[in-house]
């Protein structure tokens, strides 16, 4: 049999509510059965990431032209970003300095309501291309991926690209 992300397993391969079968290999040499197990529900992406650092931030703003009173409050911004993930659903929550947070809720390939990192409201459908959510926003398309245990986000709006990294804190 072979699974695809987002499949849902027939029932023989859980081991508990929490707990499914991922892969099984023969040892040859040993004559032993390897088998891995994931817990259900718990997948790359969720955790909560502290902002390390960007690239290209001010040239990136001035080309989607966000407000020049949110370019100020997102230089250097210590976001805090916690994504929990069951499986294809999705919560994306931005903790900003000041208490303001933004949330985005979604099912990979399905149409969801998304907001702006500037708050402007629009609908989106996120895909999962190799290992990384992509979504197309008004005037850019995103992407993130976890990469050595980091959030990396990149957008990238008419060949103007922005980089932003965050380290795993929880």
């Amino acid at each position: 049999m072979t699974f695809s992300f987002g499949d849902e397993l027939p029932p023989e391969f859980y081991f508990s509510d929490n707990l499914f079968l991922l892969a099984v290999s023969k040892c040859h040499t040993l004559g032993i059965y390897i088998m891995l197990a994931h817990p259900k529900g718990t997948m790359a992406f969720s955790g909560k990431y502290e902002f390390e650092g960007d690239e290209n931030y001010d040239a990136f703003v001035q080309k989607i032209g966000l407000p020049s009173d949110k370019v100020e409050m997102g230089r250097n911004c210590k976001i805090v970003t916690e994504v929990v993930q069951n499986g294809n659903d999705f919560t994306w929550t931005q903790h900003f300095p000041g208490g303001r947070t933004t949330t985005n809720t979604f099912t990979v390939g399905a149409e969801a309501d998304m907001e702006t990192m500037g708050g402007k409201k629009f609908k989106a459908t996120v895909k999962l291309e190799d290992g990384k959510l992509v979504a197309d926003f008004p005037n850019y398309r995103h992407t993130a991926e976890i990469s050595g245990g980091k959030l990396v986000e990149i957008s990238t709006s008419s060949g103007v690209v922005y980089k932003r990294t965050s380290k795993k804190i929880a």
